[in-house]
């Protein structure tokens, strides 16, 4: 994995530079050069566009037993951490009687806009893949468990699993690594040049979302305190501890990296999916977007500090 330290630092330095790129995000909407409603349009593009290609183009790598092992470790660690979480959230559901957006807010988190620019500028374009690994097994999560935690119910969705288009992208990737398709060389380009825009347009969108923030609705509800701190240092701490004892027990070259890049996507603030899902379920949207919200501005603080504890 190279030096620990060294990765450590250059986390945290990419962490900063990310945000500030997202301050710049917040400044063009407090300026008025752009509105709030804009960042949609952003979205849109993140969603259907950049993150496929980021996604697709990681795969464009000659295949190999080693790197086949890889994915599927973190696939299994995915499942495994998943695991971890139903428990821990399972108890403090009944201990603290929290609802169902407190609940699915712990659990899930935004394992795509923030993480795989991390990767990526991080650890490098070859380490997307095992970070796409962990997207496949959420995505296929948060559209069963997750929808039916926030609809009351018990029903999969099956129709948003099959039509997600980062699902089908991971699969569509993993079909080219395992069968070593390589796109055209002009086709590869054109998603590594995209590929290249997912952490300045990931995180000028989430400032620009900033921007509309009322702010008196994040930090005037006290539970909420309660709920961030238990999402960003309680359940990360829980996990970051498994994955350090996890690690030497391992017998792959990588598998401490695979395990950073997993505990990363834990360790990210509470899923965007989850804010949209109380929308229209009818649950407490405002509430679910304000935990959406303060956990973006905490993880600045406290994704460098599980790190370095899972990296010491």
């Amino acid at each position: 994995m190279g030096d620990e330290k060294v990765i450590a630092l250059l986390l945290m330095q990419q962490i900063a530079v990310l945000f500030l790129i997202m301050g710049l995000g917040f400044l063009i909407v407090k300026l008025g050069i752009v509105k709030t409603e804009d960042s949609r349009v952003l979205s849109m593009v993140t969603i259907y566009l950049v993150l496929p290609c980021v996604t697709i183009h990681a795969f464009q790598i000659e295949y190999s037993t080693k790197i086949r092992n890889g994915f599927l470790l973190a696939v299994a660690v995915a499942i495994l951490i998943h695991v971890v979480l139903f428990v821990v959230c399972g108890i403090l559901r009944k201990l603290l009687k929290m609802d169902e957006v407190e609940t699915a807010s712990l659990i899930y988190s935004n394992a795509g806009n923030l993480i795989l620019p991390l990767v990526t500028s991080i650890l490098g374009e070859e380490w997307v893949i095992y970070a796409s690994g962990f997207m496949c097994v959420q995505t296929i999560i948060v559209w069963t468990h997750g929808q039916s935690l926030m609809q009351g119910q018990r029903q999969v969705n099956l129709k948003k699993i099959v039509q997600n288009i980062n699902l089908i992208a991971i699969l569509t990737g993993l079909v080219f690594f395992l069968c070593n398709i390589h796109l055209p060389e002009i086709i590869d380009s054109m998603t590594s040049s995209l590929a290249g825009m997912i952490g300045p347009i990931s995180m000028v969108m989430i400032g620009m979302l900033l921007a509309g923030v009322d702010w008196k609705l994040v930090f005037g509800k006290r539970r909420i305190y309660g709920i961030v701190f238990l999402k960003m240092i309680v359940v990360p701490g829980i996990i970051t501890l498994c994955l350090k004892l996890a690690a030497p027990l391992i017998p792959m070259e990588n598998a401490k990296t695979i395990l950073l890049i997993s505990l990363l996507a834990v360790i990210a603030p509470t899923a965007v999916t989850i804010t949209q899902m109380a929308q229209l379920y009818k649950r407490d949207a405002a509430y679910a977007s304000s935990i959406n919200v303060f956990t973006t501005l905490v993880c600045i603080v406290t994704m460098p500090l599980m790190v370095m504890l899972y990296m010491i």
